[in-house]
């Protein structure tokens, strides 16, 4: 624990849900839900808005739509998530060295490491100045959490969303986390939770009062050991850098089971090239090629196979997932596949000749498959089913995404079927703007990339040498909604 509360936590609300608002005018304070759209997607993120109305992550998007029927169903665009993210973090790294990203809009910064704080004042100038660049540079709004330790920096965040700071002062974390359920300690999910409910402990306070060896009774040694400390407010992990990652892979959830063995085969060999083309992005090979299928009655098997030496070939991994699915029966259905790659190494350039022809390969196959992720089935089949014309539409102009017309210039798709597609024409600075509806085979309408979120950024080239002055409004002790 340190004597200053110098570590950092930053998480951005609503994250996905927050920059479809900001890209979409129409959409700015109504409900909004980022994720799958087929039968069996998965809502990623909703916006405050939808939240009120019960809807939440990781919820099925057929049960959210009961509860929010009028509310925006939008395809992620991880395009547009990634480059904000960047933005994000390239702010967070000129605060310090030591920065640990732990998703797209989530962060751990050491300030200590970094010079820019040393006491309670300066962490909060820094913390407030922080969010004030954030917003000035994406449009968005992040909540800071700062604290002498990382468990409690993360605690401090999630209670001042949205859009606020929470700085816990060392030597005051017993006295706030008492109160607090069990379940906002690290590891602490639902399963133990019911476990330490039933033996009388919902607080933290009542963890505290048990004592280690009754913790340790009840959920083992090694947990009950680290619960004890974490509801004393004990947390010595350092801030770490750099986190390597041990895998590479993709998987994609079907709306319909997959029966036909050659349908299966060639989603296992797209998936393959999907995974190099994340290899390649993060300049890793890797040695282990690994399959996983989830059958029709849900059970999951996986499959590996470790090659001579590390690589990023597309032929080698497609191949040998391909070798993998031999050895699995699929003949009951097919709901999920996944190929990953594990044993990374450092990028290695083996073939120079090779190389060269797997970049034509690998972009040909991405003209081939120029849809954008969609949970529930990506790309169309090889050769599709007449009656699937329809679902061909919905993954060429999926929700949610940018398109750009000749005559009508840029917009985003709201909806298609039925042979048409509905686009609502608007950028993110100008006013909500109009619809109109074409063919799915209008030649003037094709799909494009992301606007700015922000047209005129204000330069932060500087920052933070001198540390702007926290917005107007904004709160700086705890959880407070501002407009963007």
């Amino acid at each position: 624990m340190r004597p200053a509360p110098t570590i950092l936590h930053l998480d951005m609300d609503a994250f996905y849900a927050s920059a479809e608002q900001a890209a979409k005018p129409s959409l700015r304070g109504k409900a909004v839900v980022v994720g799958g759209l087929g039968p069996r997607g998965v809502v990623a993120t909703a916006s405050y808005e939808a939240r009120r109305l019960g809807v939440h992550s990781a919820m099925p998007t057929a049960q959210a739509r009961r509860l929010a029927p009028n509310a925006a169903y939008l395809v992620p665009r991880f395009s547009l998530y990634r480059t904000v993210s960047d933005q994000v973090m390239e702010l967070l790294g000129r605060l310090s060295p030591l920065v640990e990203p732990l998703s797209l809009d989530e962060a751990f910064v050491d300030l200590e490491a970094g010079g820019t704080a040393d006491d309670s004042a300066s962490a909060r100038a820094t913390g407030e100045g922080l969010r004030t660049a954030i917003h000035a540079v994406t449009g968005l709004s992040g909540s800071v959490g700062l604290a002498g330790s990382k468990m409690l920096a993360k605690i401090a965040s999630e209670e001042a969303k949205p859009d606020g700071l929470l700085l816990i002062e060392p030597g005051t974390e017993r006295e706030l986390l008492a109160p607090m359920s069990v379940r906002i300690l690290p590891g602490v999910g639902p399963a133990t939770g019911d476990h330490l409910r039933r033996a009388g402990m919902t607080t933290v306070h009542d963890l505290a009062e048990a004592g280690e060896a009754e913790l340790v009774r009840l959920v083992g040694k090694a947990h009950g050991h680290g619960l004890y400390r974490m509801a004393l407010g004990l947390d010595d992990r350092p801030v770490v850098a750099e986190r390597d990652a041990k895998s590479v892979s993709v998987e994609d959830t079907f709306d319909v089971d997959l029966h036909d063995r050659v349908r299966v085969r060639a989603e296992v060999e797209r998936l393959a090239v999907r995974c190099v083309e994340r290899l390649r992005a993060a300049d890793r090979s890797g040695r282990t090629v690994v399959l996983k299928v989830r059958r029709y009655d849900f059970s999951t098997l996986t499959r590996s196979e470790t090659l001579r030496g590390p690589t990023d070939d597309p032929t080698v991994v497609r191949e040998a997932a391909g070798r993998l699915l031999e050895s699995v029966d699929t003949t009951g259905g097919v709901r999920l596949l996944g190929v990953g790659v594990t044993g990374l190494a450092d990028y290695t350039q083996e073939d120079l000749f090779a190389q060269a022809a797997d970049a034509r390969e690998l972009a040909q196959r991405a003209q081939e498959h120029s849809s954008p992720p969609v949970e529930g089935g990506e790309e169309s089949a090889p050769e599709p089913e007449p009656d699937s014309a329809e679902l061909l539409a919905a993954r060429r102009w999926p929700a949610g995404h940018d398109v750009h017309h000749e005559e009508h210039g840029y917009g985003w798709v709201q909806g298609s079927g039925v042979g048409r597609v509905t686009v609502r024409f608007e950028e993110p600075w100008s006013a909500p703007g109009r619809v109109v509806t074409f063919r799915v085979d209008d030649p003037l309408l094709r799909p494009a990339d992301p606007l700015p979120l922000v047209r005129d950024a204000a330069d932060y080239s500087s920052w933070p040498a001198n540390l702007p002055k926290s917005r107007s409004g904004a709160d700086s002790s705890g959880g407070g909604e501002s407009s963007p």
